[in-house]
């Protein structure tokens, strides 16, 4: 038996046979360096970046110390965002659901507290959620953690960043000290060495290099040599036609006016960034999650912790501050294996930048020309998809079986011209073949799902 073998670990047969059907085959480093500890009931600081397989290693010891029976609040997750709250919460239930009757709850600013306070009343057993909500409720004394024996603070670092260390130190004050406490951060900055030393207890330090991780991305810097920025972007992303692309900037303003400039210029391109309503957030993030949109235009506060899958491309529009950002960044692309492309512009007046990340990589940074403007000739790609926005969710009982069944139908639409459906509370989202989707909308508006009638529009 191998030693990332998650039969090596005092796991329950429940939860091995669950890994197994949801085909996990082995140990992440992080998870083979933490997870014997956390199991052991060990304070833990564990340093990874986006993509390591962190959430599994603290939602594995979460579980594995559950008491179904007991219904109270016995662990408690905070993250920096709405978005990686609920892929944390889902990721808990995903690898839970052999276990029964358990109740994960995120509490996350954006939606109404009405909701949450009616599903507090009645008991949860894991918490999920952002520290600026949990603390609202905790103080309208809506919370219990009196019986709580997990803490873990997931992306402590953006957290810090985001300005949530007055609401942190008031949520952890109010739990037990006898508490086992995990730490995750994609960096260790002394601030967070300041956090970790006030509530842990003699805590295991753990440390997985990006490096390993980032191996299979290619990197390739562009020198603009008074070509626009905006220009730029549209000569990488014509060269290399990307399926999936996100291009980050480093201001809200610059993020906008990117955006701006490529719709004017007929790409598929979606925008995200601090000033968007929840509800647009929520659109942008199904729209090209789905397939909808080849583009998203995005600041590093917005795109933290998103569960974006099957990237093809980054592009860094304007280079990042610092050497980690730009680590974090190119790590959304080349995932599980797959090979990902990360391109960097660059402009005289990064050279500074340019230098602190030659440092931290190990290939010479060669800065090559940009695609020869002959690209921009041909019409950029259309998405594969088009999103329809049903107004019925979960709470009108709907599934996603619902929804293929009233589409695919008498042959109606075929089954693999259907993509990923999303379903919220109040909300239904599916993704169908661009195509097909005026005939979709036509058959959602004009037939029922579950015996109603659901009004249904295109994003």
């Amino acid at each position: 038996m191998s030693a990332t073998d998650f039969s090596s670990l005092p796991l329950t047969s429940e939860l091995l046979q669950t890994l197994n059907d949801l085909q996990y085959s082995a140990m992440t480093p992080i998870q083979a360096q933490s997870l014997p500890a956390v199991l052991n009931g060990q304070d833990v600081i564990a340093q990874a970046k986006t993509g390591s397989g962190k959430t599994a290693a603290f939602a594995l010891g979460i579980l594995a110390k559950l008491d179904v029976k007991r219904f109270r609040v016995q662990s408690l997750v905070l993250c920096p965002t709405r978005e990686l709250a609920e892929q944390v919460a889902e990721e808990i239930r995903r690898l839970g659901r052999s276990q029964h009757n358990i109740k994960v709850l995120t509490l996350c600013g954006g939606v109404p507290s009405r909701f949450q306070t009616l599903s507090l009343e009645h008991g949860a057993h894991i918490l999920v959620g952002t520290p600026g909500r949990v603390l609202d409720h905790l103080q309208q004394e809506r919370i219990d953690f009196s019986e709580l024996s997990m803490l873990v603070l997931d992306e402590a670092d953006r957290m810090l960043d985001m300005g949530f260390q007055d609401d942190l130190k008031a949520i952890i004050s109010a739990t037990p000290e006898s508490r086992q406490t995990l730490l995750f951060s994609a960096t260790y900055p002394p601030q967070i060495e300041k956090l970790a030393g006030s509530l842990m207890q003699e805590p295991l330090r753990v440390t997985v290099e990006s490096e390993v991780q980032h191996s299979n991305i290619k990197q390739q810097f562009y020198k603009l040599e008074g070509t626009p920025r905006e220009q730029a972007a549209m000569l990488l992303l014509q060269q290399f036609q990307p399926e999936s692309c996100v291009l980050f900037c480093n201001t809200k303003r610059e993020t906008h006016e990117l955006y701006q400039t490529l719709k004017a210029n007929g790409f598929s391109v979606l925008a995200l960034h601090g000033d968007l309503e929840q509800k647009d957030r929520d659109q942008t993030l199904v729209q090209f999650n789905n397939k909808s949109a080849r583009i998203m235009v995005a600041t590093d506060v917005a795109a933290r912790g998103l569960d974006i899958t099957a990237l093809d491309m980054v592009i860094n529009v304007q280079m990042a501050h610092d050497s980690d950002t730009h680590t974090h960044r190119i790590g959304r692309t080349g995932r599980a294996g797959e090979s990902g492309l990360a391109l960097t512009l660059v402009s005289h007046q990064d050279d500074y930048k340019l230098s602190l990340l030659q440092d931290e990589i190990s290939e010479d940074i060669h800065l090559l020309p940009l695609p020869d403007h002959a690209v921009l000739q041909q019409p950029p790609a259309k998405a594969l998809m088009v999103t329809l926005q049903i107004q019925g969710g979960k709470k009108h009982k709907l599934r996603p079986g619902d929804i293929v069944g009233a589409l695919t139908r008498n042959d109606q639409i075929p089954f693999d011209k259907v993509g990923k459906i999303q379903l919220q509370s109040m909300w239904s989202y599916v993704a169908v073949e661009r195509s097909l989707g005026g005939k979709a909308l036509q058959i959602l508006n004009n037939d029922k799902l579950k015996g109603r009638s659901f009004r249904a529009r295109s994003l």
